[in-house]
């Protein structure tokens, strides 16, 4: 277990740091992927918050489901202070009882958030990403738009679409909303789904397999991350990013505190300079993402990529939130019935 120099002043009964004071615990776990989401919370935030506190900050990284698996089985006493995943598998977390409820008077840039960013009493939002219909303006007829997702259903699109089929919920919520219905009730959208079937080139996944598909033009029209549209913008691939006038489907990571941690006030602490809006910038910068503080002041050339959320207006009309409950219940259910029905013929 690691050891903690004593920094806890005993005649409150709780550990409080000063927001001006030095840190002395030895260091602060968090676990997130690896790659280049673990480098932009180690250059960005983890750097920011050793410098304000002199505590170090080490990173354990593995998939989202291992790290959760992980979690359960260290229940009550976690390898790691904080835990950095997407907001539905959070949802998970919570349901096993393995994150620490929020004090928010100890995280004041709390205040200064988006709504959709407090995602529940135990996780906050850090930055947000799309998941959106994205295509090659050289693969298809001149003057092509997908003003709503009803045109992935259309001519132009038959033979030439891929989907990721290892996270099928964005489609299918698309599908139950383009039938009158919503994520909870998502069997209103299976005629929807299967009328698809079309369009359909390939199934993805991985997010290195859907680029491959759409660079070698085998299908050049996805439903695909934003992130990664905007690599391919960069690598100079004429792609074009749409955000329909129904929306585009939102994906949030999170932050939260897992239970049991020897570092509670720490943590707190490591989330409030996550959420101040000039770090927050400069992490929603970094991973081409949306910021969840109202004040984080992007680079315009970033902000005006389509699904880079930066006001009130576009949260309200552009984004398409799927109950975090709902998805992480759901989301097994909706995998199984997609690969039979879907991926599967």
């Amino acid at each position: 277990m690691r050891t903690v120099k004593a920094f806890i002043v005993a005649a409150l009964g709780v550990a409080v740091l000063g927001w001006s004071g030095t840190v002395t615990a030895q260091e602060l776990v968090v676990s997130m992927w690896g790659g280049n989401w673990k480098a932009g919370a180690k250059k960005i935030i983890a750097s920011e918050f050793t410098k304000r506190t002199g505590m170090s900050v080490r990173f354990i990284t593995g998939g989202t489901m291992d790290r959760l698996t992980k979690a359960k089985v260290n229940k009550g006493d976690p390898e790691s202070d904080l835990t950095i995943t997407t907001t539905h598998v959070a949802f998970l977390y919570i349901s096993d009882g393995l994150f620490e409820k929020l004090d928010m008077s100890l995280i004041p840039n709390a205040k200064e958030l988006f709504p959709a960013a407090i995602r529940s009493p135990y996780h906050i939002g850090l930055y947000s990403y799309v998941y959106t219909p994205v295509f090659r303006t050289d693969a298809m007829p001149a003057g092509f738009r997908i003003r709503s997702w009803n045109d992935l259903w259309g001519p132009a699109v038959k033979g030439k679409l891929a989907l990721p089929d290892f996270d099928p919920s964005h489609i299918i919520v698309v599908a139950a909303l383009l039938s009158g219905a919503d994520a909870a009730h998502w069997k209103a959208g299976i005629p929807k789904l299967k009328a698809l079937k079309p369009s359909i080139k390939a199934f993805y996944q991985s997010d290195a397999v859907s680029q491959e598909l759409m660079t070698s033009g085998e299908a050049p029209v996805q439903v695909m991350l934003s992130i990664n549209g905007y690599h391919l913008i960069e690598q100079g691939m004429p792609v074009r990013i749409e955000i329909p006038k129904e929306g585009a489907v939102v994906g949030i990571d999170a932050i939260a505190i897992n239970k049991g941690t020897k570092n509670l006030a720490a943590a707190h602490r490591f989330i409030n300079v996550a959420l101040d809006a000039d770090v927050n910038r400069r992490l929603a910068e970094f991973y081409k993402a949306g910021p969840m503080n109202r004040n984080a002041k992007l680079d315009p050339e970033l902000a005006k990529l389509p699904g880079v959320f930066t006001t009130p207006e576009q949260w309200k009309t552009q984004a398409i939130l799927i109950p975090d409950e709902v998805r992480a219940k759901l989301l097994p259910g909706w995998k199984a019935w997609f690969t039979e029905n879907m991926a599967g013929q």
